[in-house]
């Protein structure tokens, strides 16, 4: 098992995702609940984030083999071109993500380390396993997985769950289906091939871009209501922002239903969630409200 095809199978970019999530969830915990930010338990929470989300790719790398190996996006990962055995991924993710656990038990509070086993357990067996080959549902509810990085990171500064930290971390799942379903009508083709009932296979691409400006039409509303349970003007105005600017390319994207142009409405989506997370940091550290 070479280094090229570890970290292939562990989804880098995925793990940069939820670790910015549970950094910048935990920072602002500390600084909106308390207590004070322990910096041994922010390098504790990167590393029990990067092994449980890295651990849990795997695993979603040995039970999609197959169909990866029918779509053409996917034919060249690691199991499917033959570069690697898939009982050697089934192995590292099954020990990686039990090393998570395990690590985060020791290392940070018992809050925490349940949302990421939870987080573990919605990817791999309620998304990947149950409802991907099954559901249109699939990544809606499989989105949750995203939220309970956001949520260890804040019981990982505060060792319990309260309201606003449930709602930002639920900001993830709202986020998720937008984001999502941008990479579905790209590669709808793939899906129809391998059978897989994403939600442009089943109602095609021009509903499918109105679910996309509908759930965004959710999301922008959703984040700007988290003002009123806390936070401050900082994260306001870049959830106004960006909010409002998916939401202007989420219109566009129904006037032209294309692969072409679902491919940049999923590039603006995609940096969304680094920047509202982002800017929930800023707040928590310039915070002031009117």
């Amino acid at each position: 098992m070479g280094a090229k095809e570890l970290l292939e199978i562990s989804k880098p970019r995925i793990v940069v995702l939820l670790v910015i999530t549970a950094v910048t969830s935990m920072y602002a915990a500390s600084k909106f609940v308390g207590p004070e930010l322990n910096y041994q338990s922010l390098l504790h929470i990167i590393i029990a984030g990067t092994l449980s989300s890295a651990g849990s790719s795997a695993l979603n790398h040995y039970y999609d083999r197959d169909l990866d190996l029918l779509m053409k996006r996917t034919s060249t990962r690691p199991i499917p071109s033959g570069r690697i055995s898939a009982r050697s991924v089934l192995l590292y993710g099954l020990i990686v993500s039990s090393a998570s656990v395990i690590y985060a038990a020791f290392t940070l509070n018992l809050v925490s380390t349940f949302f990421i086993a939870l987080g573990i357990f919605f990817y791999v067996v309620i998304y990947t396993i149950w409802l991907k080959r099954t559901n249109s549902s699939n990544i809606v509810i499989g989105g949750f997985a995203g939220s309970a990085a956001s949520m260890a990171g804040w019981a990982a500064a505060t060792g319990s769950m309260d309201l606003l930290g449930a709602l930002v971390g639920i900001l993830v799942f709202v986020w998720t289906p937008s984001h999502f379903w941008c990479l579905a009508m790209k590669i709808k083709t793939d899906y129809e091939e391998a059978r897989i009932p994403m939600l442009p296979v089943l109602v095609g691409m021009q509903k499918t871009s109105k679910y996309i400006l509908v759930n965004t039409a959710i999301l922008l509303p959703y984040s700007l209501s988290l003002y009123a349970f806390g936070l401050g003007l900082v994260y306001l105005v870049i959830a106004a922002v960006s909010g409002g600017l998916l939401l202007a390319y989420h219109y566009k994207l129904t006037k032209n239903p294309t692969p072409e142009f679902a491919w940049k409405a999923y590039k603006v989506t995609a940096p969304y969630l680094t920047i509202i997370f982002v800017g929930i940091a800023l707040d928590a550290a310039f915070h002031f409200r009117f």
